[in-house]
């Protein structure tokens, strides 16, 4: 008898939604164990990625790239931008809307948080080349476009 937990293999169990679920948790865990220390978990992390690389956004449209409701989204904001991370400035073309952008601290934090990714990658383990990796995100991309684009059309 084995010390190993069983796997799930009888169907409908037995599919790729059930392998990216587990694979989704623990990438999740891994990225909140390596953003700690920095009192970030992996959707603050995302944040500030998300607003190094497209510069500043509006809460919505943040909220809606995490895949986070307004509340959380602003919570999250909030968070941040008590810590001086963050600040919030209204838009050039619309005074109603608030952009999120980095302070000089968020940009050092998104730099270090960058680094840390590279090296969390590098832990993964070495069963696929970079070009698996690109085929798998392009996939699992398109199941989640559509799978959302499904659940938006029930909901209209």
């Amino acid at each position: 008898m084995t010390d190993k937990p069983p796997k799930l293999t009888a169907p409908p169990w037995a599919s790729i939604e059930w392998s990216i679920m587990r694979a989704a948790r623990e990438i999740r865990k891994s990225f909140d164990a390596i953003f700690n220390d920095f009192g970030l978990n992996l959707s603050g992390a995302a944040l500030l990625a998300l607003v190094m690389e497209h510069g500043p956004l509006s809460q919505t449209k943040l909220g809606t790239s995490l895949q986070m409701g307004r509340a959380s989204a602003g919570a999250l904001v909030d968070d941040l931008e008590t810590r001086g991370i963050v600040r919030r400035q209204a838009s050039p073309s619309d005074k109603r809307v608030w952009l999120v952008e980095l302070t000089d601290e968020g940009q050092e934090l998104a730099n270090q948080i960058e680094q840390r990714h590279r090296k969390l990658r590098d832990e993964y383990p070495k069963v696929a080349i970079e070009n698996d990796l690109s085929k798998m995100t392009v996939t699992l991309d398109l199941i989640t476009d559509n799978l959302q684009q499904q659940r938006e059309k029930k909901t209209n």
